[in-house]
């Protein structure tokens, strides 16, 4: 049984090849990130297993794809890129990574959530500008931060907040419990919020989940940030609240189109902090990641 890493950049290739182990199955490294759907077929060869970090796979692309039967995917938004339902029905399984990154996109969403507060960005572009911005900032001390979703990362999250001097209240689809954390509805959750952070995994349930109803539900002044995906939030809706001023700042690592367009409406709003989709992008996030996708791997060639 071969796999292939259809779409590895240089870092990521370099770990799998360190992380290879005396009989291991026969992974081969297709060193190219920017590879196109179309392509797959191509690259894979007959492979069984395809490893893949962030290329879309459409279900007519996989028809093509002779051979295939596993799908390793580098992360936990597989549903992003490619329909684990239909693909099943082609005989190919989806396996997803959990819990590779969680302190990563964690202290990223503390990161955006600070800087928001602050308006760090915007005084950086102002004064890149030759504009001396001084800007009063939110302290967040003291403040409440509401978690809408309640994993691994919004646990660290809630770590990281209530060492900081924060009150930290969760909402959670299924019942949970944590050390200083408070479980509360989701409409209570969005009124009493200071700092909103947005914990979800993408799915049916959760597509546009936060709607401009509850965008509206939420404390006026609000920081809003989102290191999940973007398809959970009314876009238009939260770009309204921001240009109203009801969202006071939002710290956006994830969009609904992935890269961002450079005309879009978003990089013109001065009130938002953005980076590209890169919480999750450390070292040692890196290492458990093609670790986890190694064990995915020499499992089913055992199975």
């Amino acid at each position: 049984m071969r796999g292939v890493f259809v779409d590895a950049n240089e870092a990521l290739a370099v770990i799998m090849e360190r992380l290879e182990k005396p009989g291991d199955p026969k992974v081969r490294i297709h060193r190219d990130p920017d590879i196109k759907p179309e392509q797959y077929p191509e690259i894979l060869d007959g492979a069984e297993i395809a490893i893949v970090d962030h290329t879309a796979l459409p279900t007519e692309v996989a028809k093509k794809c002779t051979g295939l039967k596993h799908v390793v995917f580098l992360g936990t938004g597989a549903r992003s890129y490619m329909n684990p339902e239909e693909l099943a029905e082609l005989g190919i399984s989806v396996h997803l990574i959990k819990g590779y990154g969680d302190t990563a996109v964690a202290e990223s969403a503390i990161a955006l959530m600070w800087a928001s507060a602050r308006v760090i960005a915007m005084m950086d572009r102002e004064m890149r500008a030759g504009n001396w911005l001084r800007e009063d900032g939110m302290q967040l001390t003291g403040k409440t931060l509401g978690l809408i979703g309640f994993g691994g990362i919004a646990a660290e999250v809630a770590r990281i907040a209530s060492g900081s001097g924060m009150k930290v209240i969760a909402w959670n689809r299924s019942p949970k419990s944590h050390a200083s954390v408070e479980f509360t509805d989701l409409d209570t959750l969005l009124a009493r919020s200071d700092v909103v952070s947005l914990h979800l995994l993408l799915n049916d349930e959760t597509r546009g989940m936060i709607t401009r109803e509850k965008i509206a539900k939420m404390k006026p002044g609000v920081v809003f940030i989102n290191t999940a995906r973007g398809a959970i939030v009314d876009e238009q809706a939260m770009i309204d609240a921001l240009k109203s001023g009801h969202i006071r700042h939002a710290g956006l690592d994830v969009f609904n189109i992935e890269p961002l367009p450079a005309d879009h409406p978003l990089t013109r709003i001065p009130n938002v902090t953005l980076s590209a989709h890169s919480a999750f992008r450390t070292p040692e996030a890196s290492e458990n990641l093609i670790e986890a996708a190694w064990i995915h791997c020499r499992r089913i060639v055992n199975s």
